[in-house]
């Protein structure tokens, strides 16, 4: 294993230094509990919007807490979720009165601790509500999910509440809009090799040098099947065909679309399935409203894609040009 590490147990509170030096004029941390907050909170008449899970998929989450984004974000170790506390001292650093709304995706021990957060919270009368994040198509559960997995999908519900939150919108709103963007945003992805982890220091699964797996998850969870490698049209090809049954578009409706490399993918290829998705989508007359290709949820260093579409309106089209400021700047 080769990475730009010292200790494979301080990798995090490494991470999170060096990018609270790269913005110190908007970040907070709490190293301790490893809690990303955006300076300035909690801001007055405004809902705190607060996600996170586990390292390791940089730059969500921390890396999209600044201005017109979330309000603060937990650091979970590599794979592995965020303590209830860490959680709940969060909670409370945001909250200015007017409710705290948390962004989960569809992941065991995420839900488990943000559930147990949220109860304490209510008990010193902080309002909190949860919206749970599945935009992933490729299998029904997995090992860490009951249902649906939340994968790169989620950035477009960050992004969109993000924008819709500081422009003062209340909790019960803001939930509502979060439950019919996540409805409206489809992914799947596949992996090309696997992740190593820094603990581990190896594969976390085995592909042989032909193979390939369909609809793999974040953490390495297999998807639907382990085939020989396929050719970028073929396999572009089934995964938008996979999204499509799910998100059925008619001639005429507008996607975001968001092409996410999952850490060890060239931009090459990230624009190569680019353009066939873009192909398909002209051949049954559905238009980009704008295309977002990098990485934005990744897997360590796993080389694959995933294909995100976001069925989008006058609303989600304005708030997507929402002005951000966040250390990742991609949008």
């Amino acid at each position: 294993m080769k990475k730009i590490i010292n200790k494979p147990e301080d990798v995090v509170n490494e991470m999170l230094a060096g990018l609270q030096a790269s913005r110190p004029d908007l970040l907070d941390v709490n190293y301790k509990k490893r809690i990303v907050t955006r300076k300035g909170v909690p801001i007055k008449n405004k809902v705190g919007i607060l996600t996170g899970s586990g390292s390791g998929h940089e730059p969500d989450q921390v890396f999209y807490v600044g201005e017109g984004m979330l309000d603060a974000a937990c650091a979970g170790p590599v794979f592995a979720a965020p303590t209830m506390d860490a959680i709940y001292d969060a909670t409370k650093l945001i909250n200015s009165g007017n409710g705290v709304l948390y962004l989960v995706k569809n992941y065991t021990g995420d839900r488990t601790n943000f559930a147990m957060a949220s109860e304490i919270a209510e008990m010193e009368d902080i309002k909190v509500t949860t919206v749970i994040i599945d935009d992933d198509v490729a299998v029904k559960d997995s090992t860490w999910t009951a249902g649906r997995r939340g994968v790169a999908g989620a950035i477009f519900v960050y992004k969109i509440i993000g924008a819709k939150s500081a422009e003062g919108a209340p909790l019960e709103e803001l939930k509502k809009l979060a439950e019919e963007v996540n409805i409206n945003v489809k992914s799947m992805g596949f992996a090309l090799t696997s992740c190593t982890t820094p603990l581990k220091g190896s594969p976390t699964f085995a592909l042989g040098g032909d193979e390939m797996e369909i609809g793999v998850g974040l953490h390495g969870e297999p998807g639907r099947e382990r085939t020989k490698m396929k050719t970028a049209n073929e396999i572009v090809t089934y995964v938008m065909d996979s999204i499509l049954q799910f998100l059925p578009l008619n001639a005429g409706e507008e996607v975001a679309v968001m092409i996410n490399g999952l850490g060890g993918t060239p931009i090459m290829e990230l624009y190569i399935a680019m353009g066939i998705v873009a192909k398909i989508l002209e051949e049954k007359k559905i238009k980009i409203f704008k295309a977002y290709v990098g990485e934005y949820c990744t897997s360590l260093d796993m080389a694959g894609c995933s294909v995100s579409l976001l069925r989008v309106n006058k609303e989600y089209k304005k708030l997507l040009d929402y002005k951000v400021d966040i250390p990742y700047s991609i949008f």
